[in-house]
């Protein structure tokens, strides 16, 4: 018998324990707009094209997600071939695999229980994993880091939501209240809702090349006080949407306003190696641990991920958070909070090439290090040649591309046309 969408059916009344009135009513608040009804329609029309049911035209482009694969990237030999001999070892008697590979994936596999990505690994990751991301931090800024604050998680989605859950307020306070930037990436605003948080909107600076502007994070922290507990706020560098690189000052002025109003900041970094014309990217972390006291003590949970910059190995789920300057107790929880996961193993060996990719002098330096220019020099082209089309439209205008993967253009409606609109709206007079 075929399920009944109607939530009261039976008889002598309702007959369903889950009604819209029953369910998690977080669940029905989410609206994560890249995978929301425009993407159900395109699902549709392709199974239509599929079959042969006539459209003008023959091909979709998926160009809700950066999904880099899906677009026609072509993965890394380097991490295809580590994945092979990590999950078919029999490969190790080939003579096609370079020598350094079978020694990446010997001390790779022998990290794992019985030398297989089949087993179960710590709940906060592999920790030969952890050290190398750790290792490739510091080597990045230039300060220490603790492998014991690095935390493996599928993709950077993952990272976002477990860092989220560490500032949630306990159901008799006000909702912890989540600073986010707009324009934004949908993630942040489902997961807000999903945890029943309140999510508060800064605007970015378009005019300025998207920065972010300290009056208006006071604007928006100082309207949301009555509604929520102020509790985290999140920046996204380089920005999706925005395509922006932000500059030390900016940051510094972040830092400064997170740590005096006692806001836990999210760094969300996944775009760190898609910098162009000729940007300097610094993480915050490196930028905390440059300042002074008190600052340098700011709390700080950073996130990297393998699905993005020249990798684009979204399907595989790899990345990890790092958390700094935080209370033990927050370690500690954190802690439990993984003891509850199952972390994918193939994931850990994709973010550990990111971390720790092939050095030069080993046999597959070269060719990784040129098939990676090859991807990043189309990225860098790509990003010139769509804001040059559109500056070249007419009522369009879009900022420089200086980072990410993402254009996002102004469109200037004409006043003729909102006016035209303002009658349409307004109500008809009945006959």
């Amino acid at each position: 018998m075929a399920d009944s969408n109607d939530e009261c059916s039976g008889v002598g009344g309702c007959s369903k324990a889950l009604t819209s009135k029953t369910i998690n009513p977080n669940l029905l608040k989410i609206n994560y707009a890249i995978r929301g009804p425009i993407m159900t329609r395109l699902i549709e029309l392709q199974k239509e094209v599929a079959q042969g049911i006539p459209k003008p035209f023959d091909t979709i482009i998926r160009a809700n997600v950066g999904d880099s694969q899906a677009l026609g990237q072509k993965p890394l030999t380097f991490i295809r071939q580590m994945l092979a001999l990590c999950t078919y070892p029999e490969l190790f008697n080939s003579p096609e695999f370079p020598e350094d590979v079978k020694n990446r994936a010997r001390r790779i596999l022998n990290s794992f229980l019985a030398s297989s990505v089949g087993s179960y690994t710590d709940s906060a990751g592999n920790e030969t994993v952890r050290r190398d991301i750790a290792a490739f931090i510091e080597r990045r800024d230039g300060f220490p880091a603790d492998y014991r604050h690095v935390f493996f998680t599928a993709g950077a989605t993952e990272a976002i939501e477990d860092i989220l859950q560490l500032v949630l307020t306990s159901p008799e306070e006000k909702p912890a209240g989540i600073m986010i930037p707009i324009p934004q990436y949908p993630i942040y605003s489902a997961l807000i809702a999903k945890h029943g948080a309140h999510q508060i909107n800064y605007y970015l600076d378009e005019d300025n090349d998207w920065s972010l502007d300290l009056a208006e994070l006071h604007r928006a922290l100082d309207e949301a006080r009555d509604h929520c507990t102020p509790r985290m706020l999140c920046v996204i560098n380089p920005g999706n949407p925005t395509g922006q690189v932000l500059n030390v000052e900016n940051m510094k002025e972040i830092i400064r306003f997170a740590h005096d109003n006692r806001l836990v900041l999210l760094a969300d970094e996944v775009y760190q190696e898609n910098v162009f014309r000729g940007k300097e990217w610094n993480s915050f972390r490196k930028v905390i641990m440059s300042m002074e006291a008190p600052y340098c003590h700011t709390e700080l949970a950073s996130c990297h991920s393998a699905s993005k910059g020249c990798i684009g190995e979204c399907g595989l789920r790899g990345g990890y958070m790092q958390l700094i300057n935080f209370a033990q107790v927050v370690y500690d929880a954190t802690a439990k909070l993984y003891s509850t996961k199952h972390p994918g193993s193939l994931g850990q060996v994709v973010i550990d090439i990111v971390v720790n990719p092939p050095v030069s002098g080993e046999p597959s330096h070269d060719t990784y290090m040129e098939e990676k220019k090859k991807i990043f020099d189309s990225l860098e082209q790509r990003a010139k040649l769509i804001t040059m089309l559109f500056n070249s439209i007419e009522g369009i205008s879009c900022r420089p591309i200086t980072g990410a993967l993402y254009a996002l253009p102004r469109v200037f409606i004409p006043e003729r046309a909102v006016d035209e609109a303002a009658v349409s709206d307004s109500p008809q007079p009945q006959p």
